[in-house]
């Protein structure tokens, strides 16, 4: 606690205060416009990275921004994308980053043993195990992180919430990978099957990079 409780007390007495007519509106009910599935890893904080408000954002987070196939888990993911389904959101991105230690796992197929609950939670990503099979090792684990991105907008799409809202034409669906190191945000073009920069995204093209 003692790392956190002045961060509590600034919060409390100064930041809060501040935004007090934003969560007055919040207390009536939340409308998030993008559920953003990604990593638990510390270093990613993607109401910073995205510079969006409080109410804003559904985020769900786990070790390897992994969405199971639906009914093949139990962990939450299906109930927390049910959710911002109902709640109306119009964005699902999967966003994925650099130095994924659960991707470098898997590129570097590491003996999970000791950790029984990673090993298990990676076999939602089996197939991105087999599409590296192709690539020369040693594997760059961006390129894993760049597939498993895919493979997990693949299983985000067998859930029937998320299948009826893009049948409907009601949700977008986005792939990014977020560069730490530097700030970059890259964006999966499957015109182009490559992820480019977010900076040379316009925003009225939203639709070429919905998958």
């Amino acid at each position: 606690m003692i790392n956190l409780l002045p961060g509590l007390r600034k919060y409390s007495e100064t930041v809060f205060p501040q935004q007090k007519k934003l969560f007055d509106e919040l207390s009536a009910g939340q409308k998030p416009h993008t559920l953003l599935i990604t990593c638990s890893d510390s270093r990613i904080d993607p109401t910073l990275v995205t510079q969006t408000k409080p109410g804003e954002l559904f985020i769900v987070r786990n070790a390897g921004n992994i969405v199971p196939p639906y009914g093949a888990s139990t962990n939450g993911e299906a109930a927390a994308i049910e959710l911002a389904i109902g709640l109306g959101v119009t964005n699902i991105v999967i966003c994925g980053h650099s130095q994924c230690n659960a991707m470098a796992a898997l590129a570097n197929r590491l003996d999970l043993s000791q950790l029984p609950s990673v090993k298990r939670w990676l076999t939602h990503a089996h197939s991105t195990q087999k599409r590296i099979e192709r690539f020369k090792d040693p594997v760059d684990v961006i390129q894993v992180v760049e597939e498993n991105v895919l493979v997990q907008i693949d299983n985000l799409k067998t859930h029937p919430a998320v299948s009826a809202a893009l049948r409907n034409g009601t949700v977008h669906v986005f792939g990014w990978i977020y560069h730490f190191e530097d700030g970059r945000v890259s964006v999966y073009d499957p015109q182009t099957d490559k992820y480019i920069p977010s900076t040379e995204v316009r925003e009225d093209s939203e639709s070429r990079f919905s998958l």
